[in-house]
């Protein structure tokens, strides 16, 4: 019987450390951690609601309602129905807030900078709009 070439026996030896390494990281990640029996992993807090009065606006914010309505309203408006996971308002009327994953958020007033909170998006849209009022959004024009 022949004898394994040198480029066969490292190209097996890399298989080998890289499915020993998959392994080891499949094992080590959150979600491959077995939680105790009867708890569940409760989901990461989202940003806190907020109410406020900041330069005479009362601005509010707080998780949108993950009910069917508020789906169903999503959906007609063009938007996914994740997409709406925080609403703030200025004065009662909604300020349109994206989240973009880890870099922050943005409102369509202030949509070429990102804040940490929705909290200092409103704050700053205030600050912007100078008085005016807010137009609702319609993503249609």
């Amino acid at each position: 019987m022949s004898r394994p070439t040198r480029r066969q026996a490292i190209g097996a030896a890399t298989g080998a450390a890289a499915s020993i390494a998959l392994v080891g990281t499949a094992a080590t990640s959150p979600g491959a951690a077995s939680a105790a029996p009867g708890k569940t992993k409760a989901p990461a807090p989202g940003p806190a609601p907020f109410d406020e009065v900041f330069q005479g606006r009362r601005i509010q914010g707080a998780p949108a309602a993950a009910d069917a309505h508020a789906q169903g309203q999503a959906h007609v408006q063009g938007h996914a129905a994740h997409d709406a996971v925080y609403r703030v308002w200025i004065d009662g009327r909604e300020l349109h807030v994206m989240q973009h994953g880890s870099s922050g958020w943005s409102s369509a007033i202030n949509h070429y900078e990102r804040f940490a909170t929705p909290l200092d998006t409103a704050r700053t849209a205030v600050a912007s709009l100078k008085g005016a009022h807010v137009v609702p959004f319609d993503h249609t024009a």
